[in-house]
């Protein structure tokens, strides 16, 4: 029989449990924070976050509306996930122009020289999505692992935003709040990275997360009416949403 310790973690995973994490810190050393930033892209490479997004993107440039579609990955952290769907879409034969934006000038930065080094046509630039601060030329408007940072009020002003500013898809991929994710998220950090920061926010990150019920609500009182969120490898889910 489980003990009473494993009792109470399970009842705190079912309630949201929203923690600052050491990377939204002000002040962040800027190594510790280029160490993290290396360290989620190699997570997200592994768990596959651009793979995620990627079919939906690929079947509206092929229905295509006789131009390159343009894409926006909000709140782009280290730039990986839009430099890997620009590749995949290069290697498609499929025209795409990538940008992404952040709040933090150290992530723009280093996305950035990830571009340049790559030689890749992706640009990045500062923008505060939770102040609603998005361009509105985009077609599509994507969005990784951001979400469960924000309180429920900032969810439905980020969602909402999305939802206004595009022209014709948003793309939302998050983690979803469960046992197996936390237990993930506890080990693989430990074992994909030496950064106290990812070690920290991994776990804290899973319990701030949204369940596939919770991000339904949202979308719904988000004004994004006929989302689609499923469940995605591994213990993700991903929103869909198409402009009508």
């Amino acid at each position: 029989m489980p003990g009473p310790g494993a009792y109470m973690f399970l009842h705190r995973l079912r309630h949201r449990r929203r923690q600052p994490e050491l990377m939204d810190q002000p002040g962040l050393d800027a190594r510790a924070h280029h160490a993290a930033l290396r360290a989620l892209k190699r997570i997200n490479w592994l768990s596959g976050s651009a793979g995620i997004l990627w079919r939906p993107i690929r079947d509206l440039a092929r229905a295509g509306p006789g131009r390159p579609l343009r894409l926006l990955d909000v709140a782009t952290g280290a730039g990986d996930v839009p430099l890997r769907l620009w590749r995949k879409a290069r290697r498609a034969g499929i025209p795409l122009e990538v940008a992404g934006c952040d709040v933090s000038p150290v992530s723009v930065d280093f996305a950035q020289r990830q571009a340049e080094r790559q030689q890749a046509a992706v640009s990045f630039f500062e923008g505060d999505a939770c102040r609603g601060d998005l361009p509105v030329d985009y077609d599509v408007m994507t969005c990784s692992l951001f979400l469960h940072h924000l309180d429920q009020e900032q969810a439905l002003a980020l969602l909402r935003a999305l939802g206004r500013q595009t022209r014709q898809l948003v793309l939302v991929n998050d983690l979803n709040r469960s046992r197996a994710g936390y237990l993930l998220a506890w080990a693989g950090s430990r074992l994909l990275t030496r950064s106290r920061i990812v070690h920290v926010d991994g776990p804290r990150s899973v319990e701030g997360a949204f369940t596939i019920a919770e991000a339904k609500g949202l979308a719904e009182e988000a004004g994004l009416g006929g989302a689609q969120v499923e469940s995605r490898w591994p213990c993700r889910w991903l929103l869909s949403w198409r402009r009508s």
